[in-house]
C-alpha cells in the first residue's frame, strides 16, 4: 500500500539523485524503470505535450475538481485551516492513486514527477502550516497550470473558470 511518505521519499530521492548525477530512484513501486532520472525543469516532448493515460487523467481531474470546488473561498481568503486540511487530504488521495497506477513511459513519468512534487509540496503546506495554507493552494494551482501546458489531456479545462 502506498503511503504519502513513500511518495514523498520516492519523489525527493529522485530529485536529490538527479542533482547528484544519478538516475534510478523511483523504480520502487513502479512497473517500469526510471533510468532517465528526474529532469531539472518541465519541458515539452520535442515540441509536443507529453501523452497521458486514463489513470493520470482521472486522478488529475479529481484534483482539479476538489480545488475548483473551493476556488472562490480560497481566493476570498475565507478558507479555514480545517478546510485546507480536508482539501489537502482529498488531493493527496488522488496523488497516491496517480503514483500507484503509473503506466507512463520513462520520460513522461519523469516530467510528471515534477508536477506531482509541486502538488505534494502544496498539500504539505496546507496540512502543516495554516498561516501559509493559501500559498500551498496557489502552488497546487500553478502545478495544474503546468500540467495543462506540458501534458496532453483532452478536455482539460484547468482550474480557473472561463472568462
Amino acid at each position: 500500500m502506498f503511503t504519502r511518505w513513500k511518495i514523498i521519499v520516492l519523489t525527493l530521492s529522485s530529485v536529490l539523485l538527479l542533482s547528484a548525477g544519478a538516475g534510478n530512484a523511483l523504480a520502487e513501486n513502479h512497473s517500469h524503470s526510471h533510468d532517465a532520472g528526474i529532469p531539472a525543469q518541465l519541458t515539452l516532448n520535442n515540441g509536443s505535450q507529453w501523452v497521458t493515460d486514463d489513470n493520470l487523467r482521472k486522478g488529475m481531474e479529481h484534483i482539479r475538481a476538489a480545488l475548483a470546488a473551493e476556488l472562490q473561498t480560497i481566493h476570498a481568503g475565507q478558507m479555514t485551516a480545517g478546510q485546507y486540511r480536508v482539501l489537502a487530504q482529498k488531493i493527496n488521495q488522488q496523488t497516491e492513486f496517480i503514483v500507484k497506477h503509473c503506466k507512463l513511459d520513462q520520460k513522461t513519468d519523469a516530467m510528471l514527477h515534477l508536477v506531482l512534487a509541486d502538488i505534494m509540496a502544496g498539500t504539505d503546506i496546507m496540512l502543516h502550516d495554516s498561516g501559509k495554507a493559501h500559498s500551498g493552494a496557489e502552488k497546487i494551482i500553478n502545478a495544474l497550470d503546468n500540467y495543462a501546458a506540458f501534458f496532453s489531456h483532452p478536455g482539460w479545462t484547468g482550474v480557473h473558470p472561463a472568462h
